[in-house]
């Protein structure tokens, strides 16, 4: 393989795309959840109709996917850590990816009932 072109296309550079991409949509959570806290000091009512809105099931699905995000981004985070402090970490970088992505399978799994089971419960009523 030519040299410099070690991720183009492998799991690494698809990992890097991927902590890049949860980073960022958990900083713009973190945005809009600090401005419809702040909503509560405003209007309390406005505060009260938004809070209202979030327990549909499709916001539960979001908060899923908020879970997830920030599942893989801890968990890949600590995979690059091992990477760069971890002198055969480079040499196992894809077998710890793989790693990162059952625990974060298994993790995912454990998580559906906790986080869409009251909106499903609420829709189907359980």
């Amino acid at each position: 393989m030519p040299a410099g072109t070690l991720y183009r296309g492998r799991e690494g550079m698809w990992s890097w795309v991927a902590h890049r991409v949860t980073g960022v949509l958990i900083f713009f959570f973190l945005f809009v959840h600090v401005l419809d806290t702040a909503l509560v000091r405003v209007s309390p009512e406005q505060y009260d109709n938004v809070v209202a809105t979030y327990k549909s099931p499709i916001v539960a699905l979001l908060e899923y996917g908020l879970v997830a995000a920030i599942l893989f981004h801890a968990l890949n985070g600590l995979r690059v850590i091992a990477v760069d402090f971890w002198s055969k970490g480079p040499r196992y970088q894809k077998q710890m990816l793989w790693s990162v992505v059952g625990i974060w399978v298994v993790l995912m799994f454990g998580a559906l009932y906790p986080v869409l089971g009251h909106a499903f419960r609420e829709v189907f009523g359980s």
